[in-house]
């Protein structure tokens, strides 16, 4: 290994963006690590993206001008990239190389780390059963994250997922647990107005105190946009299999990095698949999406709520539409709802979480909540067909119990997604929806037992805010 950092490679024969194409240089593996110095003796960073019998291809991690074929060396750093890791990364804010940006001295590594992470062998694999709540109504009633789950959010452009982004950062919890809980925050291609939002939401909310932040920005190389995620994912996986905490990853803005994955294809001239996207992204997606799940005999765990928006909010382009492939369910922000003022804007109706039911029910959460998402699913969905049908024949055409169903619609989007930034446990989100519920016939409630209506029909929303108020 000395010799390797001590020789220095100078056989540059192409420079394409933040490309540079070397020739002569058996020594370098692929995703090995190197310094590559200009005339002026100015250093960058770069990594080895390709390796052929001729030409080894580099990603430069900074602006690369002043580099020129001639006067332009590398030389090697580390075989592979790493992330020097340690428990005292929590509360700490980082670029997306993994540089510490919040002014504090460089964090002292027990361990480093390849940011390409161990894969978990699928024999190893734990079933997730656990429940995560995150405070949202809409979430953890109809769409419950599961321990070891990744739940993307579709979003779009203009719609607050950055907003709702720190918010579950914030109020997410694992309900009767010993084990600590700690958030891995990871923000790709994102404004310097975004950066003082999530830097102050975390600071003001003391959520910065479970937190590891990794912040990319839009004026940053696309190449170090790559590695964002990556680094993320290697603090999450220290901490959950090493230290046991329970890990919720959040990725924000995964458009972004298809976009950076994208502008480096074109720029190593590669065959472009769907609209230009690499015809690999499947399956580089698949490696981030993947580093989440529980592992036997091991007490932590990693979970991940990747963001994405949709170009044109449109759910068939290739960024939606494979990640839904890969991951779990997926959680709707609907614009409709958006401009109405409700926030969350989340439309429960093409949402979905695969494993929910793993985490719900007795001992779980609450014995009824299966049957009482079910339901105010089913009402919810019968009162938009309903203002569907009234937008063209209006309401004269309609029974009493259409007209209830119709009211349902308004008040379940009004009082059940339309929280704002109040964090609800859920009892407190199941208490609402049966008092939602209490305002149609118990003849309407097929999906509820006697027993369960017996028990928890004819609460109000007076009996719930009442009683938050006395807990308050």
């Amino acid at each position: 290994m000395e010799n390797l950092l001590k020789k220095a490679y100078s056989d540059v024969s192409y420079i394409s963006g933040p490309l540079l194409f070397l020739e002569n240089a058996p020594d370098l593996a692929y995703n090995s690590i190197v310094r590559i110095k200009d005339a002026v003796g100015r250093e960058r960073g770069g990594q080895v993206i390709d390796v052929s019998d001729k030409v080894t291809v580099l990603q430069v991690f900074e602006e690369p001008s002043g580099l020129d074929l001639s006067t332009t060396s590398v030389s090697l750093v580390e075989n592979v990239a790493r992330l020097g890791v340690s428990k005292d990364m929590i509360g700490r804010r980082f670029n997306g190389l993994g540089e510490p940006i919040d002014g504090l001295p460089e964090v002292v590594a027990e361990k480093r780390l390849p940011i390409g992470g161990a894969p978990i062998n699928p024999v190893a694999r734990e079933k997730p059963e656990e429940f995560i709540q995150t405070g949202i109504s809409t979430i953890d009633t109809l769409l419950t994250l599961v321990r070891g789950q990744k739940l993307p959010i579709f979003s779009g452009a203009g719609l607050p997922a950055n907003e709702l982004a720190a918010q579950i950062a914030r109020q997410s919890k694992v309900l009767g647990e010993g084990s600590e809980f700690a958030v891995v925050f990871a923000a790709m291609g994102i404004t310097q107005r975004e950066v003082t939002f999530f830097t102050q939401e975390f600071e003001r909310t003391g959520a910065l105190a479970r937190s590891v932040l990794f912040l990319n920005k839009a004026d940053d190389p696309a190449v170090e946009r790559l590695l964002t995620p990556r680094m993320a994912l290697t603090a999450a996986e220290y901490l959950a299999f090493e230290h046991d905490y329970h890990v919720l990853v959040i990725l924000t803005d995964m458009t972004n990095y298809c976009e950076a994955l994208r502008e480096i294809g074109g720029a190593r001239e590669e065959i472009p698949g769907r609209r230009g996207y690499p015809g690999y992204m499947y399956t580089d997606l698949a490696s981030i999406y993947e580093r989440a799940g529980v592992v036997k005999g091991l007490k932590g765990s990693i979970t991940q709520f990747p963001i994405l928006s949709m170009p044109d909010d449109d759910v068939t382009h290739p960024i939606p539409d494979l990640t839904g492939y890969i991951t779990e369910g997926q959680v709707y922000l609907q614009r409709s709802l958006h401009t109405q003022g409700y926030y969350p804007p989340i439309n429960p109706g093409p949402s979905l979480s695969r494993l929910m039911n793993n985490g719900i029910g007795e001992g779980k959460t609450r014995v009824d909540h299966k049957n009482v998402a079910d339901q105010l699913q089913a009402a919810y969905a019968n009162g938009l067909d309903l203002r569907r049908l009234v937008a063209i024949t209006g309401e004269d055409a309609l029974t009493e119990n259409d007209k209830l169903y119709l009211k349902f619609a308004d008040e379940f989007e009004k009082h059940f997604i339309n929280q704002g930034n109040e964090d609800r446990g859920i009892d407190d989100s199941l208490s609402i929806g049966w008092a939602l519920l209490s305002t149609l016939p118990k003849s309407e409630l097929t999906r509820l037992s006697r027993d369960h209506i017996d028990k928890y029909y004819g609460s109000t929303m007076d009996d719930f805010w009442g009683a938050a108020k006395q807990s308050l």
